[in-house]
């Protein structure tokens, strides 16, 4: 898969790069999670460890895929930025419940992103995904109202499991459940918005 203002980089490459360090995370947690640990004479949990341990096996899977791309997204940025702060936050209340809130914060933000956009008539999806995906500006429209409620549907959802259920289901719904429902809504959307696709012209032999 081909950036658009970057270098060429191999798909898997990418997946792997993208996905890897959140599954460490889920792996890291499910080996520790009974575990309690004493640091600098402080306890900790393993939720909050497997926290700790996430944030530079992010950097370093971000810092990896900056140099074979040659670039850094606004999104690859504002997502290592919450992690961070919120897993400051974690560590230095010693309370899980600031790692579990990001993701709520997140999903948000993007909602409120394409909220604005929205109000002012505009599609930032487009801005941001128009050359990897040609579409009119209707098809654009009609994509960014559908994620904008998506993404604020997706904000409630975490808010619900992490406050009523355990932090194992939270774990397992933030790494496998909420990426997999975007992801399928997102393959939803653009087969239901096929007739907006613009078709890349044909070459003259």
């Amino acid at each position: 898969m081909a950036e658009t203002d970057g270098k060429p980089i191999n798909g898997a490459v990418r997946q792997t790069l993208e996905l890897g360090p959140t599954l460490a995370f889920f792996g890291i947690y499910m080996w520790i999670r009974e575990d309690v640990f004493t640091i600098a004479g402080r306890e900790y949990s393993g939720f909050i460890v497997a926290t700790l341990v996430f944030i530079p096996i992010l950097l370093a899977a971000m810092a990896v895929l900056i140099k074979l791309t040659g670039k850094v997204s606004r999104i690859q940025v504002f997502t290592a930025f919450m992690v961070i702060f919120f897993g400051g936050l974690t560590a230095w209340f010693n309370d899980e419940r600031f790692f579990k809130m990001k993701t709520t914060i997140v999903y948000a933000t993007f909602s409120a992103l394409l909220g604005i956009g929205l109000m002012r008539g505009r599609s930032y999806l487009a801005w941001v995904l128009g050359e990897l995906l040609p579409m009119k500006d209707e098809g654009w429209m009609i994509l960014t109202r559908r994620l904008f409620w998506a993404f604020l549907v997706l904000a409630a959802g975490n808010e619900f499991v992490w406050r009523t259920m355990s932090t194992d289901a939270w774990v397992k719904i933030e790494t496998f459940g909420f990426p997999i429902a975007l992801t399928g809504f997102l393959w939803w959307q653009i087969m239901a918005l096929q007739p907006y696709l613009i078709e890349p012209p044909e070459t003259q032999e």
